[in-house]
């Protein structure tokens, strides 16, 4: 096993279960695991950056709703844009705790926005939104609030020659803007919900189409193993949407947001997954006690 540290990680039965599964995993013996069959997997919002107030991909997208709405009046009677521009927070909650059916609204508005436009055309977009717009009570740009532990693992997985991927009911495509710089994995390790394509004339253009179902609850390992052929030895998430892909793995790990003091606590799309975890022995960890930096 390569021993690259786990430097922002605190010595503790946290690190130590990643430490035992990674040496079982490489090592001969009855936990050993083929070199091709070293998946591991991580949901994206509150597993890799902040989640609140709302998942970033929100911010970005509520600003270009906001802006259709006032280009045409006629979606204000409309969800998203009703929530949009009445700041209806009991939408909101729904957005912060992925509720599936307020995402599928959310998802339905996302495709229809930039239906017939390029890839070109939306990663600029995004890269625009990456470097002017700041977290609204943390100052720096999104970017800048992905968690360094879990950096840290990737390098750590990466050093023992597991794949990488994040799977997210966010957008695939936002993802992939930034996937290379931000997690230093491929763009094409990136699973998410996503619009089809369709090319012509030379083009790829979006459809206003969704691909598939949504990357969330059983979407997760089944768009995971679509992707991969492969279901997860090791898997990363925070909340109850990310029970399913937890479950299908031999390894869980369930981030627990309890530090006020350097991002934020809750529990609020959690207070399920948490149970399974003590159920099911998965490895919490605990943000206050588990890691010497956040970001």
């Amino acid at each position: 096993m390569s021993q690259n540290t786990l430097e922002s990680w605190t010595d503790g039965s946290a690190k130590q279960a990643i430490l035992d599964f990674v040496t079982a995993a490489t090592a001969p013996g009855p936990g050993f695991v083929e070199v091709a069959d070293r998946i591991a997997t991580f949901d994206n919002d509150g597993t890799l950056w902040v989640e609140q107030p709302l998942p970033p991909q929100f911010d970005f997208v509520f600003r270009t709703w906001a802006e259709e709405a006032k280009a045409d009046p006629s979606l204000a009677a409309r969800q998203p844009y009703k929530a949009v521009l009445g700041q209806d927070h009991e939408f909101f909650k729904g957005v912060a705790a992925q509720d599936p059916q307020v995402l599928t609204t959310l998802l339905e508005a996302f495709t229809h926005s930039w239906a017939g436009t390029t890839p070109q055309e939306f990663d600029a977009q995004v890269r625009a939104w990456m470097t002017t717009v700041r977290h609204p009570t943390l100052g720096v740009p999104y970017t800048g609030l992905v968690y360094r532990p879990m950096l840290e693992l990737f390098d750590f997985l990466h050093a023992n020659r597991f794949r990488v991927f994040v799977c997210s009911g966010g957008g695939r495509d936002f993802m992939r803007v930034f996937a290379e710089e931000t997690w230093g994995i491929p763009k094409e390790n990136v699973i998410g919900s996503a619009a089809a394509y369709t090319y012509s004339d030379g083009r790829l253009l979006r459809s206003g189409e969704l691909l598939g179902s949504l990357d969330l609850g059983a979407g997760k390992p089944e768009h995971i193993y679509a992707h991969t052929g492969r279901l997860p030895v090791l898997a990363g998430g925070n909340a109850d949407v990310d029970i399913e892909m937890l479950a299908a793995a031999r390894f869980a790990l369930l981030v627990d947001h309890d530090d006020e003091q350097r991002e934020f606590a809750y529990t609020a799309g959690a207070e399920t997954s948490m149970a399974k975890a003590a159920q099911l022995g998965w490895t919490v960890v605990s943000m206050k006690n588990d890691w010497t930096t956040v970001f």
